[in-house]
């Protein structure tokens, strides 16, 4: 069951939000088989950018936090992220799941779900600097540090995980993506 959740890792600008708001325009059904991409709960307000995710206060978050609503949870860049149980229900039925997730966060994933594909996702420093200026959330100098952190190594990567160089058009980089893991899905099935 593990198998069949990816989990999706990269620093901030490297495309991680673009690419599976792309896959989830292009994933039928009746082509590859259940797939869902887990909504994830953040303590940032809503925006009209490529995930629609549930925002919520730092107060919900806590309570939702204590009252054990969240499979996967934990912070970054000075906000907390929750997956609620309910996003991973799709493992329980035979289908995969993709989570958005963080690279700290990668010991836990691999602990708490053994065998879990982990999607590491990068871009060179140029690329990341371009989409960090261009979403217009922080100040030149907070996008220098993300892209210098965007450069050190992402969580380490084992046998049987995904790696996606998104430096080219997103529709490009997109159907690499998609490739991956339909190879990856019929592993699995195998």
């Amino acid at each position: 069951m593990s198998q069949r959740l990816v989990y999706a890792v990269g620093p901030s600008g490297v495309g991680k939000d673009s690419l599976l708001a792309w896959l989830s325009g292009r994933l039928q059904p009746d082509t590859l088989m259940s797939v869902h991409i887990a909504r994830r709960s953040i303590t940032r307000a809503a925006d009209h950018g490529t995930e629609q995710h549930e925002a919520l206060s730092k107060q919900a978050f806590a309570a939702l936090s204590a009252a054990r609503a969240f499979a996967m949870e934990w912070h970054a860049n000075g906000l907390n992220y929750g997956v609620r149980h309910s996003e991973l229900m799709g493992l329980d039925a035979g289908g995969f799941v993709i989570v958005n997730g963080s690279r700290a966060y990668v010991p836990v994933v691999r602990l708490n779900w053994p065998g879990v594909c982990v999607l590491h996702v990068d871009a060179p420093a140029s690329v990341v600097r371009e989409r960090l200026l261009q979403r217009g959330r922080e100040t030149a100098d907070a996008v220098e540090a993300r892209v210098a952190r965007s450069q050190q190594v992402s969580a380490r990567p084992l046998a049987g995980d995904l790696f996606i160089h998104n430096t080219g058009t997103l529709e490009d980089s997109g159907h690499l993506l998609l490739a991956s893991l339909q190879q990856h899905f019929q592993r699995v099935k195998g």
